[in-house]
């Protein structure tokens, strides 16, 4: 059993849960500027209730979009468990119909400008490397979600 599987069952447990959840995965939070878990911490902190990702990347890797409801593992940069977080609220929408109300739950920008200016970048910089172009209408997907479990 692996170390992601003993977090799992942990994780249902101690909170009562049926084991028939299933995990929808493994998140590790990584962006330019913020070193180390410092995102993890933002996570932690409950001042990161929220994530945007490209939605040409889902159809690129053919992979299925999120879903409000599902669980996945949070996991440090040395690939360790640190909390499950749950899916609450899940949007797809054009890079220049966000908000800042949306934006700032990302925890990581001072303003709506700010949060334009770093995933622009890094969209573009993704864009080369899977191949597709940034435009201002580029759909992202939105992801709410909240921690449902750390250990202790």
């Amino acid at each position: 059993m692996t170390e992601l599987d003993k977090y799992w069952n942990k994780f249902l447990s101690e909170t009562g849960r049926s084991p028939d959840d299933k995990c929808a995965g493994d998140i590790g939070f990584e962006a330019k500027g913020f070193v180390g878990d410092e995102l993890l911490t933002l996570v932690l902190a409950g001042k990161k209730t929220a994530l945007f990702s490209s939605y040409p990347t889902f159809a690129i890797d053919n992979e299925p979009l999120p879903v409000s409801g599902e669980l996945y593992l949070v996991l440090d940069r040395a690939g360790q468990p640190q909390c499950v977080i749950e899916f609450e609220n899940i949007q797809i929408l054009p890079y220049n119909e966000v908000t800042w109300e949306m934006a700032k739950l990302e925890g990581e920008d001072e303003n709506l400008d700010a949060w334009k200016e770093r995933q622009q970048e890094y969209l573009e910089e993704e864009g080369n490397i899977l191949g597709f172009d940034f435009s201002p209408d580029i759909k992202l997907v939105f992801q709410e979600f909240k921690v449902v479990y750390r250990s202790k």
